[in-house]
């Protein structure tokens, strides 16, 4: 096994202590082993390795939960943590690929406090932030420019959190709402339930909800799990699941082998080099959209819906 030098320990130290400051209700042993990839006794070290450097790093005990929880009572740790010219340009890259500008603008003040925070001397910083972007880079990428309000972003968020209905317009319409949770893609959708439409999760694209306001009313709920029902669909839109089954050519195997379709995806590569992907999830439309750009080298082996739809699409563009 191989040793780790002391200065990677210390390292291990500190990257501990920043993912337990970032904690506001700190970390139990569950947190560590999932953070790291441990076991229960490497996670019990990690934790004890901190309370024997750190007199103020201790058991938490204003939580009222089934589990231990361990932080920081002295927040003026806090001060060693730094942000490396590597991170704050990584930063600058996201803002390549942001669609809502109010969003940027928010990203763009929050690198601004981080450069004015590290305390590099400041020449220095830029100039290896600047070299790390002129080395990379995006390529040309159309997308919408959706303008959704930080206020609207921050009436959801607090809402989600703390299970509060919301209300507000959309298409023209007074909507009551349970927020479930937020989904991120072309476009930026808030997962809620709505009583006058019955039992059913829906999506309501954001920046179009306006007035958007939180009420005092808390709803239960349940069982939802944001990541499951995401799961169920290609892209945002939820229906009947298929089992889809596609063949790539031999020519794109590359790709394909390394490419993530959805998250329930089999793939496997055949004797004469072509590639099989199956995967269950609803959407179709949002499937045969994203099997254009693929053209002549995928099939659609099943089901048969899959296929009518991808026929019926083709033969309605006007190429005139």
């Amino acid at each position: 096994m191989e040793v780790k030098p002391r200065y990677s320990r210390v390292s291990d130290i500190l990257d501990l202590m920043t993912f337990i400051l970032s904690r506001v209700q700190g970390v139990t042993l569950g947190d560590i082993m999932e953070r790291y990839n441990v076991s229960r006794r490497t996670a019990e070290r990690m934790r004890d390795s901190l309370l024997n450097i750190f007199p103020d790093f201790e058991e938490l005990d204003y939580i009222q939960d089934d589990y231990k929880h361990w932080g920081f009572s002295n927040r003026a740790y806090s001060r060693l943590v730094s942000f490396n010219p590597e991170e704050i340009a990584n930063l600058e890259q996201i803002k390549e690929v942001l669609s809502n500008t109010k969003t940027l603008d928010t990203l763009e003040k929050t690198i601004e406090k981080l450069k004015a925070l590290t305390t590099k001397h400041h020449t220095t910083l830029e100039d290896e932030i600047e070299m790390l972007l002129h080395t990379e880079g995006f390529a040309i990428r159309q997308k919408p420019n959706y303008n959704i309000d930080i206020s609207t972003l921050s009436v959801v968020r607090d809402a989600i959190q703390n299970s509060k209905i919301i209300k507000g317009i959309y298409h023209d319409k007074e909507r009551i709402l349970k927020p479930l949770g937020v989904i991120y893609g072309e476009k930026t959708y808030l997962v809620a339930k709505e009583d006058t439409k019955g039992d059913g999760i829906y999506n309501y694209i954001l920046h179009k909800l306006k007035n958007l306001q939180i009420t005092d009313k808390t709803f239960d709920k349940g069982d939802f799990n944001l990541e499951e029902h995401s799961k169920r669909s290609f892209g945002v839109y939820q229906g009947e699941i298929m089992d889809v089954k596609l063949l790539f050519s031999a020519q794109v195997a590359e790709d394909i082998l390394c490419y993530n379709f959805h998250p329930t995806q089999r793939i496997e590569q055949q004797p004469d080099g072509t590639v099989l992907v199956a995967f269950q999830a609803s959407g179709p439309l949002e499937i045969i959209w994203h099997l254009f750009k693929w053209g002549k080298d995928v099939k659609i082996l099943s089901p048969e819906k899959l296929k009518e739809t991808y026929r019926k699409y083709i033969n309605e563009i006007d190429l005139t």
